[in-house]
């Protein structure tokens, strides 16, 4: 039986993946930071699809917070197969001179540092076992830049995507893979924290495909690169924004 933990896996993405991953009969930890009826029903969902399912709640900004989680995990679960980097926030849309430094300092902590902690874990856990499979949630901000709305966000994410270039070369050695997933306009409540919640749904019909995507669809890439389907893919960055 696969187990994975998943960051931020309580709402939108990191839910959809739950999901999937409970239908395969997967065995799922879901952090989440403060929403512990999320959480609660989306562990209900994964028992219900067929999966197991333990809740962790926990900072990933917090290191103690980070290393007691993983411990969990492995505590209730059994040994990690995989790890979906997935948590992350962002702040009221606005250009980068009314930022406060406040913001930036929290955008940056949990959606970088955050990240690099939930990755060190993952590597200290699954390296010397020989195997198994990170996955990071990036976005295509990181790519776009997202100009006077969230440039900080989009530098985090750009972040994101150099981990998983130079963390993959560090573990595929050992038998890990490290890929990135770069989400486009996806309808979860990420907008309604940044202060927009119709703008996936606003802006999605400008890209290629039409529409603004929906979490599943992000999901499915996630537990492809987490599967042995993907036993050759290290090192990639997924684009999964309907050619935007």
């Amino acid at each position: 039986m696969t187990t994975i933990l998943i960051t931020g896996g309580g709402r939108g993405i990191g839910r959809s993946v739950a999901l999937l991953a409970g239908g395969r009969g997967w065995s799922v930890a879901i952090n989440y930071v403060g929403n512990d009826a999320a959480a609660r029903e989306t562990a209900d969902a994964v028992r219900a699809a067929g999966g197991q399912a333990e809740t962790l709640r926990g900072d990933v900004a917090v290191e103690a917070d980070v290393v007691a989680m993983f411990q969990a995990a492995e505590e209730r679960l059994g040994p990690l197969d995989g790890v979906v980097v997935n948590a992350g926030i962002v702040a009221p849309s606005c250009p980068l001179a009314e930022m406060e430094a406040e913001r930036m300092r929290r955008v940056f902590e949990v959606n970088v540092f955050g990240a690099y902690l939930c990755a060190r874990e993952s590597a200290r856990r699954l390296a010397p076992r020989g195997s198994g499979s990170i996955v990071l949630v990036s976005s295509a901000a990181a790519r776009l830049g997202s100009p006077f709305e969230y440039v900080d966000y989009a530098g985090s994410k750009a972040a994101l995507d150099t981990l998983a270039i130079g963390l993959s070369k560090e573990l595929g050695p050992q038998g890990v893979r490290v890929n990135a997933v770069r989400p486009g306009l996806i309808d979860t409540d990420i907008h309604a924290s940044g202060g927009q919640p119709g703008r996936a749904q606003r802006l999605g019909v400008n890209a290629p495909l039409g529409r603004a995507g929906r979490a599943d669809e992000v999901a499915e890439a996630i537990v492809w690169l987490l599967s042995d389907a993907a036993s050759y893919t290290t090192g990639a960055i997924l684009d999964v924004a309907g050619g935007r």
